[in-house]
């Protein structure tokens, strides 16, 4: 990613235009009833953690409930069909990260949505580095160790992740091509499952969004071998990049945005990147990002929506590059 385009991810969009859009929706009386939020992954995932996020701060300010339904399946794949086909209504919006809305584009020969089409973006949440991690027994202390170990034992470690398509699949790919290594992918329906896989010995090795693997690193629980993005993240600095440690050119970053079914009125969608993008600025809510290693944004609708058209050609050259197939 270059420095323009983290810049760009960074950016906090204004919200002064979503006002002026506000007095329609007394009129129409949006909302007046609850807001359906889909994660499509399993709960304990980092697009789980910030639909609770979000739900705890809209739920005041909106006077709805916004409940969370999670809906794992195919690199979150099965939740953004359903959030697709939903009534373009204002209630029902739903998580999207960088795998159901870019990655699998180009992964699944047949997705039954259009990343690009599909969707009504309100906002980007946030971007970060996925994390190599290996169970404490894996006799590997850094990236170069565990690169031997794998030629060494070509058939014996395989690596989780949140399921196909997932950043966290494409990472682990694009590893397994750039060092020359083999490792037999284990897609789960979200990291929350993986996890516990992982950290019980079931798994020995996985890639996982950094937000969710840090509590189990800084405990102790988990090994970090390196991390995807051009730089090391503030919240595990110790932890060197892939590029760092002898893969010139590694660099993969994961993103998390919330998106309403397309047709949706712009009314509705100015409103809710407007409550998100303020509470995304507050104190709390940005020391507990930087505790997660996650980057806040909230940029507006049409910067999120140029950031997925540009994204599904440049990240299908990386699953193309990668190898990597849906299982």
């Amino acid at each position: 990613m270059g420095i323009s385009r983290r810049t760009a991810l960074r950016r906090i969009g204004g919200v002064s235009a979503a006002f002026v859009a506000f007095p329609s929706l007394a009129q129409q009386g949006w909302p007046n009833k609850p807001i359906r939020y889909i994660v499509p992954f399993a709960p304990g995932g980092t697009t789980d953690i910030l639909a609770r996020i979000a739900s705890e701060r809209l739920t005041p300010v909106l006077g709805q409930p916004v409940v969370v339904e999670n809906k794992a399946g195919q690199g979150g794949s099965i939740g953004a069909a359903e959030l697709a086909k939903a009534a373009p209504d204002g209630y029902t919006i739903g998580g999207g990260t960088i795998s159901s809305h870019a990655i699998n584009a180009s992964l699944y020969s047949r997705l039954s949505y259009d990343p690009v089409t599909s969707f009504a973006p309100i906002t980007l949440y946030a971007t970060q580095p996925n994390v190599l991690l290996v169970h404490p027994s894996v006799p590997a202390q850094s990236l170069a160790d565990f690169i031997k170990l794998l030629k060494a034992n070509p058939e014996k470690y395989s690596f989780g992740s949140a399921g196909s398509g997932t950043s966290q699949h494409i990472s682990g790919e694009l590893f397994k091509s750039m060092a020359g290594v083999k490792m037999q992918h284990v897609p789960y329906k979200g990291s929350g499952p993986m996890m516990t896989d992982l950290l019980g010995g079931n798994l020995l090795a996985a890639v996982d969004n950094i937000a969710t693997a840090i509590p189990h690193m800084k405990a102790g629980k988990l090994r970090p071998l390196a991390v995807t993005t051009v730089t090391r993240s503030q919240a595990a600095p110790d932890v060197p990049t892939f590029a760092e440690q002898g893969l010139q050119g590694y660099e993969l970053s994961s993103w998390q945005a919330v998106f309403a079914p397309a047709g949706t009125p712009q009314a509705i969608v100015d409103r809710l990147h407007a409550e998100i993008s303020r509470f995304l600025k507050t104190p709390e809510i940005q020391k507990r990002f930087a505790d997660l290693g996650l980057d806040p944004s909230g940029m507006p609708p049409q910067e999120l929506a140029a950031l997925i058209k540009a994204d599904v050609p440049r990240l299908g050259k990386v699953v193309r590059d990668s190898g990597a197939r849906a299982d």
